[in-house]
């Protein structure tokens, strides 16, 4: 059976989407050395609480700067072709690695974030958030007196408890699990396709690379631009369409 197939005839669809997923909208990763986020900044000294607190001017600087290049960027036709899905009750939910937004903005309207939302900021001490634009004109306090800080997951924090809970239940509940554009390498979104397939659920992993999980999958795909292949799948949907 193909992927089309298997998202006509399984109703319980749950997709995992990783940095690749991001990348193709122009976002720049973490991890790439060249074309990351490495090549100005250090995310594993700046994107933690001991930054926030310690080091505060630089930790400004790099969220002001992931800020500012989230403006520059838009869903890709991928993140509207789930979008579409999801209106279609292909799709049921999307559990997201990613803390850019471009799910919702695509349209998505069920989508677990587990690192947390770079569209907003919010007051350590508080809580009360604001739209995220306002790091970007120097407001950094909140009226409480509290320190705005954005509202992802810094290292150093635990994940919150809410969504990984939600993840976990709809892996347990999938019938279709679909990677894509994660390496499958940060825990505990890579138990996820585990707790797919221990279930019973069919893995399809899209992504630029091959991961530790391949071996697991009932199909892979590599070196493909997943809009490329959302769309062709797409296109298999509508011409098996009644």
């Amino acid at each position: 059976m193909t992927i089309a197939s298997w998202l006509t005839n399984l109703r319980k669809t749950v997709v995992l989407t990783g940095a690749g997923m991001s990348t193709e909208s122009g976002l720049p990763d973490f991890r790439s050395p060249r074309t990351g986020l490495w090549a100005r900044f250090n995310p594993s000294e700046l994107a933690t609480v001991d930054a926030l607190h310690h080091r505060h001017e630089s930790f400004v600087e790099f969220y002001q700067y992931r800020i500012r290049t989230l403006q520059q960027c838009q869903p890709h036709n991928g993140h509207r072709l789930l979008a579409d899905w999801e209106q279609r009750g292909i799709v049921r939910t999307i559990v997201t690695q990613n803390v850019d937004g471009f799910h919702q903005q695509a349209g998505s309207q069920c989508v677990i974030e587990l690192h947390g939302s770079l569209r907003t900021v919010h007051c350590q001490q508080c809580g009360q958030k604001q739209p995220s634009h306002v790091y970007l004109h120097g407001v950094l306090t909140c009226e409480c007196g509290g320190v705005l800080r954005p509202s992802v997951v810094l290292f150093g924090e635990p994940l919150p408890e809410r969504a990984i809970t939600q993840a976990w239940e709809e892996a347990r509940q999938a019938d279709l699990f679909l990677v894509l554009g994660s390496s499958l390498q940060v825990s505990p979104a890579n138990q996820l396709p585990f707790v797919a397939k221990q279930n019973g659920a069919k893995l399809v992993i899209i992504n630029w690379e091959p991961t530790e999980l391949d071996h697991l999958a009932d199909a892979v795909i590599h070196q493909r631009k997943i809009g490329e292949v959302l769309k062709e799948i797409d296109q298999q949907l509508t011409e098996g369409a009644p």
